[in-house]
């Protein structure tokens, strides 16, 4: 539904949204729906293909499950998960080999399958979303911003385009990445390389676990395992991508000498980022009508658990903005309230690895 108190009068006539959402990632789905369930109009980019692709641990913790329920007013569908689909929690092991065990029933999903869900909930609500479409830049322009996107547009059904789109507010939910946010806040920011594999094959652990290794001759921040329908799945982050294939056959090693891995063919491989955290986990909620929700804002826990603090950032964001709509001032105090509670746990947790292992101290 489109509320007309705010569509502005261009040359291919009434186009100005309420709210231009980048990312159809939990963060930016969730924003969407919420926005259109209040009867903003929302127009929701996704520069990828849907459904999308995300290489990623797929471990929806206890807290991600709550809090989907209490968003999306469903439990996470059987169809997005895979095998074994209960996870019984994160097993880690320290600098010098001592294992911490945290019990918590989870889920183990495909994240490609989980975030097709969210983004059609979205749309379900009224959210116009728009696939395979980049966006380019944002300028404010008085009391609203013009978005550049190149891809598909409104008005073609073939071929891609550039061309610009109108909102009163912009919320940059692009994940790691953060081109967008790079170009408007002219900000390099740091990555942590990810590589993983996914082999067939053979392993004695305990599939239903989630397991970190964050011994520093075994990666430049963590290694993980974990199983999904029926592969193994080793992974390593570095700091500097040089070091990556030296890291991730260490890694490897260590695991057939500690837990007799053996593997068969490999299914594939691929590489990812995410956000370097700091210590005090800094939070950019934002700059006039631009505001930054999910891991484009700095929410992300520690070892990649970055799916709840993305959907409640995003659920936080869109209400601020759906509660204050006309006084931008109030929506930053609405947003930084809201969100401090999720600030305050993400910065517990990083305390608690910062005290399990020397390699994360300066996070204590």
């Amino acid at each position: 539904m489109m509320n007309k108190r705010y569509q502005h009068k261009g040359r291919r006539g009434w186009v100005m949204y309420d709210v231009i959402v980048v990312g159809a990632g939990p963060a930016g789905s969730t924003a969407a729906k919420i926005l259109s369930e209040k009867g903003h109009s929302v127009l929701l980019i996704e520069k990828f293909k849907i459904p999308r692709y995300k290489s990623c641990s797929g471990i929806l913790i206890k807290k991600t499950m709550e809090l989907t329920e209490l968003y999306f007013g469903e439990s996470v569908p059987e169809s997005v998960m895979c095998e074994p689909v209960q996870s019984r929690g994160m097993i880690f092991t320290n600098d010098l080999g001592k294992e911490y065990r945290f019990e918590q029933e989870g889920r183990n999903i495909w994240r490609s399958t989980f975030d097709y869900w969210l983004a059609k909930k979205a749309k379900e609500s009224g959210a116009n979303v728009r696939d395979d479409t980049i966006a380019l830049s944002c300028e404010e322009k008085g009391n609203f911003v013009s978005v550049t996107l190149h891809g598909k547009a409104a008005d073609t059904k073939t071929g891609t385009k550039t061309y610009t789109e109108e909102a009163r507010y912009l919320l940059d939910c692009e994940g790691v990445a953060r081109t967008l946010k790079q170009r408007i806040m002219k900000c390099a920011p740091s990555y942590i390389t990810t590589y993983q594999t996914f082999y067939q094959g053979s392993i004695d652990l305990d599939p239903h676990y989630f397991y970190a290794y964050l011994q520093p001759e075994l990666s430049e921040y963590d290694a993980w395992f974990n199983v999904k329908d029926g592969l193994l799945v080793l992974g390593v982050a570095v700091k500097d991508t040089g070091k990556m294939r030296y890291f991730y056959d260490t890694f490897f090693a260590y695991m057939e000498k500690h837990y007799h891995l053996q593997t068969e063919e490999r299914i594939k491989s691929e590489k990812w980022l995410m956000p370097y955290i700091r210590p005090g986990c800094y939070i950019d909620y934002g700059m006039h009508h631009v505001l930054f929700a999910g891991e484009a804002a700095g929410f992300l826990n520690p070892m990649g658990e970055g799916i709840s603090a993305a959907i409640e950032s995003g659920y936080q964001a869109a209400c601020a903005v759906a509660q204050h709509f006309e006084n931008m001032e109030q929506i930053y105090v609405a947003y930084r309230e809201s969100t401090e509670p999720l600030k305050s746990y993400m910065q517990r947790q990083w305390s608690l690895v910062g005290d399990m292992a020397r390699t994360f101290q300066e996070m204590r």
